[in-house]
C-alpha cells in the first residue's frame, strides 16, 4: 500500500514550502494539495525534487465553495468561470505532472438538482478532455453534508450513479471519513467497490483526526481496498489533533 500526505491538512503549523520536507523526513513517498494555486508552481516542484516527493493528486479550482458559496462546477450560469478554473489547474498539472485531479461538484438545492446534475455532466466532460491529453485521471467526490451543507453529491449512491451515468474516463474519490459521517458500510463498499475507486482519503471518526484518535479502523480498511483490487494511494487527509503533525504520526509504523 502507498501512502501520501495531504499537505493542505497536514503541517499546517509550518510555512507551506517547508512541509514538504517535513512529510519526506517522516517517511511520506508522495504528496496531495487541495488548492495549490497561491503558491507558483514552479516553487512547488523545487520543494518537491528538493524532497524527493511526487505529487499525486490537486483540485480543480472551486470559487467560493470553501468560503460557504455555492461552487463552480455543478452551478448554472457559473460555466465560464470553471472552465477558467480548468486551464488554471491545467497550467499547474504540466508542471507538477499529478496523476489525478479531483473536481469538486458543489452545492444544489433540492429544487435545482437535476439542472445541477446536468451541469456537472457538462463540465466533467469538458474535464476530462481537457486533463486526459495531460495523462490525468480525473475523479469526483462525494463529501458530506453535516461538514458541506448542501452538496450534490454526498452519498456513495450519488457518487457511483453519476460515474456510471458519465460518457466519459471519470474515477471515484472514495474518502473513508467523508463517507462513515454519511453513514455508509464503509468497509462493504471498499471490498465491492475497489478496483474501480481511482483515489482513496482516510482521517478517523469522530474530528478528523489522525488515526487511532477515533472509532475507526483505518488500516483494516485500507487492507480491504488492497486486497479488492485498488491500486492507487492511499492520503493521510485529517487535521492532525495535537500541536504539531509529527506528535501524531505514531499510526504511520503500523502503515509504512
Amino acid at each position: 500500500m502507498k501512502f501520501n500526505a495531504n499537505l493542505s491538512l497536514l503541517y499546517s503549523e509550518l510555512p507551506f514550502l517547508q512541509r514538504f520536507a517535513a512529510a519526506a523526513e517522516d517517511g511520506f513517498r508522495a504528496v496531495e494539495i487541495q488548492f495549490p494555486y497561491d503558491t507558483p508552481a514552479a516553487e512547488i516542484k523545487s520543494a518537491l525534487e528538493q524532497a524527493g516527493l511526487e505529487c499525486v493528486l490537486i483540485n480543480v479550482p472551486a470559487g467560493d465553495l470553501m468560503s460557504g458559496g455555492l461552487g463552480l462546477a455543478c452551478v448554472p450560469g457559473r460555466e465560464p468561470e470553471f472552465e477558467q478554473a480548468l486551464e488554471q489547474c491545467i497550467e499547474y498539472v504540466r508542471i507538477l505532472r499529478p496523476t489525478s485531479v479531483n473536481v469538486l461538484a458543489g452545492r444544489a438545492g433540492a429544487e435545482d438538482r437535476a439542472e445541477s446534475l446536468n451541469v456537472l455532466h457538462s463540465n466533467i466532460n469538458k474535464a476530462v478532455s481537457m486533463l486526459e491529453p495531460e495523462g490525468v485521471q480525473v475523479t469526483l467526490e462525494a463529501i458530506n453534508t453535516y461538514d458541506m451543507p448542501e452538496f450534490l453529491i454526498s452519498s456513495f449512491a450519488e457518487m457511483r450513479d453519476f460515474i456510471e451515468e458519465s460518457q466519459v474516463n471519470v474515477r471515484m474519490q472514495f474518502d473513508i471519513y467523508h463517507m462513515t459521517r454519511m453513514g455508509e458500510p464503509v468497509a462493504a463498499l471498499l471490498r465491492q467497490y475497489g478496483s474501480q475507486i481511482g483515489h482513496i482519503q482516510f482521517a478517523d471518526v469522530p474530528g478528523r483526526h489522525e488515526p487511532g484518535s477515533g472509532e475507526l479502523d483505518i488500516k483494516s480498511l485500507c487492507t480491504i481496498a488492497a486486497e479488492s483490487g485498488y491500486q492507487g494511494w492511499f492520503a493521510a487527509e485529517y487535521r492532525p489533533a495535537g500541536q504539531s503533525t509529527r506528535e501524531g504520526l505514531g499510526w504511520t509504523s503500523d502503515f509504512f
